[in-house]
């Protein structure tokens, strides 16, 4: 059955912050940012998404691919190359695709026993 397009091709999320600690070491409960990408699609997402600094140039594109039909989560903390995104810093991202996604961001602060967790969905600009 074949999906009609869903969301749009660029997404920005203007709040980024990974803290530097966490209460624990277990990977399911370190801190983070990430961002989960829906691709209802048929076609595969091709998805770049650049870091914005206050302070220094943006860093970019990391390079995700989602395939049809399918959803990824991408954790801000693994992302690599071209650079790692340093703990600490504030940044924002803007996510660009090639095809329709919709892209919900969430962060994990886990630097006190008693976890947050925040969810939203991102900001949908034209395309």
């Amino acid at each position: 059955m074949k999906h009609p397009p869903i969301g749009r091709k660029k997404w920005a999320i203007p709040e980024g912050y990974i803290p530097t600690y966490s209460h624990t070491t277990g990977r399911d409960l370190i801190s983070h940012d990430a961002i989960c990408i829906l691709n209802a699609s048929d076609e595969e997402a091709h998805v770049e998404i650049t870091i914005f600094f206050s302070d220094r140039d943006p860093v970019g594109p990391y390079r995700v691919i989602v395939p049809g039909r399918r959803t990824k989560h991408v954790r801000f903390n693994d992302l690599e190359d071209p650079e790692i995104i340093p703990k600490g810093v504030d940044y924002s991202s803007l996510i660009e695709s090639n095809v329709e996604v919709v892209v919900q961001y969430t962060r994990l602060d886990s630097r006190q026993a008693e976890n947050a967790l925040m969810t939203t969905i991102a900001f949908a600009c034209d395309n």
